[in-house]
């Protein structure tokens, strides 16, 4: 499917200032060109376009509010300064499996001061020589490189996936559910104590009526032989 169509479906009769996210994975691009994609996207936050065919930046339009690109397994090799101008707020940019050689194909990075996170692996640029350490030192606003920070530490689930907002609501909302599923199983168990006492009373009742059957029966065969 062509991306100009595949855009029209993930619309699902939205307009383009609706949508927050939008996934056009494995789709194909027109001359290695984005399409369907303009500035009326203006909410837009999340754009994913892996494996689509990409060699070129140039058709992507400015979306202030982008703060996370995936462009993985495509065939780009540079232009990236019309992302440092039209992208001012990026903060999560995944380049991996393309066709970046040099440290210096990487420059127009330093133009965006939001970026936090990049992500290059499969990239022949990674067998550079200290290649970890020149990416740090070429843009200083990095927090993650590859999934690492420069100590070798590994981002957390949490790390760049937006504010939370939404996860900290569904967790509220387990919270609650589990909440209420305690206060059940504590009426459960209450309402299994009454049976077991219920239970308990109604054999102690029958053992004292067998009891007193049994004391009847012996002072009646007392009596008989008595006779």
């Amino acid at each position: 499917m062509d991306m100009n169509k595949r855009v029209s479906l993930e619309l699902r009769h939205r307009s383009p200032s609706e949508v927050h996210e939008l996934v056009l994975d494995n789709c194909r691009s027109g001359d290695g060109k984005m399409e369907g994609i303009t500035e009326e996207f203006s909410n837009l936050e999340v754009l994913s376009l892996i494996n689509v065919g990409l060699t070129s930046m140039a058709g992507i339009p400015k979306l202030d509010k982008l703060k996370k690109l995936e462009l993985s397994d495509n065939r780009i090799s540079g232009g990236l300064e019309v992302l440092a101008e039209r992208l001012v707020n990026l903060t999560h940019l995944n380049l991996s499996g393309n066709k970046f050689k040099d440290i210096s194909t990487l420059e127009p990075l330093k133009k965006l001061p939001q970026l936090k996170s990049l992500d290059l692996f499969n990239c022949e640029v990674t067998n550079l020589a200290d290649y970890r350490d020149s990416i740090f030192k070429l843009l200083p606003q990095l927090t993650y490189l590859d999934g690492y920070d420069v100590n070798d530490r590994e981002a957390s689930d949490s790390e760049g996936e937006g504010d939370g907002v939404d996860d900290e609501g569904e967790e509220e909302g387990e919270s609650e559910d589990f909440e209420d599923e305690e206060e059940e199983d504590e009426e459960d168990v209450v309402a299994e104590d009454d049976d077991e006492d219920d239970d308990s009373a109604d054999d102690e009742v029958c053992c004292f009526i067998l009891r007193r059957r049994k004391h009847f029966f012996k002072k009646k065969f007392d009596l008989k032989s008595f006779i």
